[in-house]
């Protein structure tokens, strides 16, 4: 099936990798301090229960977001750290387009909706679970789609 040709969309490439776990500190060990990584923010978020610190590989528009997200109460939902790699965040030129095509597609998004992520650019989910109503999700991974700012959109359209 090519569907190619009739996408209002393009993916143009790796925007984050999400990873979970109950220390943020520990997981700060490796990425900081042995790999190099710098760390670029922070987020919380009480109705996501996440408290996540927000690192940088690359820069411009090749800069690749590894946000390192521990729960601000471990006994509550939902359980960022209980998928060591949480989700994987995808770069798209148009995202309001791309959630209407998909959508009509089957394709089942993530309660929420498109909103402000953590790192300021506008975002919407992909479950990880497919329905009788929308058949297609991510089979187990959860998908984050993150609209490209301009320079991104110029350096990897």
């Amino acid at each position: 099936m090519n569907t190619a040709v009739s996408r209002p969309f393009k993916v143009l490439g790796i925007q984050q990798v999400a990873i979970g776990g109950t220390d943020k500190a520990r997981m700060k060990t490796l990425w900081v301090d042995m790999l190099g990584l710098t760390q670029t923010g922070t987020f919380q978020s009480e109705r996501e229960n996440v408290d996540e610190d927000i690192l940088a590989m690359g820069q411009g528009a090749w800069k690749v977001e590894v946000d390192l997200m521990q729960p601000l109460d471990i006994d509550k939902k939902p359980a960022v750290h209980t998928t060591p790699l949480n989700h994987i965040g995808l770069w798209i030129d148009d995202l309001p387009k791309a959630v209407e095509w998909l959508t009509a597609k089957g394709v089942r998004f993530a309660p929420g909706g498109i909103r402000k992520g953590a790192a300021g650019f506008d975002i919407t989910f992909l479950h990880p679970k497919s329905n009788d109503e929308f058949p297609i999700a991510g089979e187990g991974v959860l998908i984050e789609l993150v609209q490209a700012p301009a320079e991104v959109i110029a350096a990897l359209g």
